[in-house]
């Protein structure tokens, strides 16, 4: 008996007759072709649903962090980090980037929200790389221009297995709310350094803090939903062949 087995990515318009926008990530069909040697007349097809999710538990000295998450779903969330305003800027991240996102954390914000964004931070960028697993069959590059009244920001990723980040957004309020805004940069670090992206965020123009950071996580969902679009391939997009 032999067995082949061979990856086919689809987008949504594929296999739905509503007539979805092609661009619009969905999962991974796997087909497995079982043949027989004695009768090779005989085939079967057989076609599994794979889906992009993933969980990751962290848990150190500093934190309790439970993360899921799936790119293929419609933007709902449940976001408790006992840090409310990364809570409001992880809510705009899966509303606007099309992925369910549950995030339970626990961490020592007594000392202040270092420990608990980072570690978050880290924990996405986690289960972003679980989910893409060998990162093929996906766009890989993603952007988005992202206006917010007087703020326009850019954001560009490439999901290119290299970890690096350029961060070229000044907020000059040191604080919003509780909030510490020299975090989001270090949010953005991690998310990056574990989740292997290349991701570069500029302001352009802007005065508000809030709308800065808040069109920073707003675009960032959105060009990584561009990136990680089904496309018709197998393996990575790479002519090294893998990334």
């Amino acid at each position: 008996m032999v067995l082949s087995v061979y990856s086919i990515y689809w987008g949504l318009s594929r296999i739905n007759p509503y007539g979805f926008p092609r661009d619009i990530p969905m999962f991974r069909l796997e087909t497995c072709r079982l043949s027989t040697q004695a009768n090779n007349t005989r085939t079967e097809n057989v076609m599994a649903i794979v889906a992009r999710k993933s969980s990751i538990v962290r848990k150190t000295a500093e934190t309790d962090i439970e993360l899921q998450l799936d790119l293929d779903g419609t933007g709902k969330n449940q976001i408790r980090t006992g840090v409310p305003f990364l809570d409001h800027m992880l809510t705009l991240f899966s509303v606007h980037g099309f992925v369910d996102l549950s995030v339970r954390a626990e961490g020592d914000t007594q000392v202040d929200d270092h420990h608990t964004v980072e570690d978050i931070g880290i924990c996405l960028g986690q289960a972003l790389a679980a989910a893409l697993a060998d990162k093929g069959g996906i766009a890989r590059y993603g952007s988005c221009y992202l206006p917010m009244d007087e703020t326009l920001v850019r954001v560009v990723v490439d999901i290119s297995n290299r970890p690096f980040l350029h961060y070229a957004a000044v907020v000059t309020e040191q604080k919003l709310g509780t909030f510490d805004t020299a975090l989001a940069k270090e949010f953005f670090r991690a998310v990056c350094q574990h989740g292997g992206l290349t991701l570069h965020i500029d302001l352009l123009h802007g005065e508000n803090g809030h709308h800065i950071i808040e069109a920073i996580f707003k675009g960032f969902g959105r060009a990584m939903h561009k990136a990680t679009t089904v496309i018709e391939m197998k393996g990575a997009l790479s002519s090294k062949g893998c990334l």
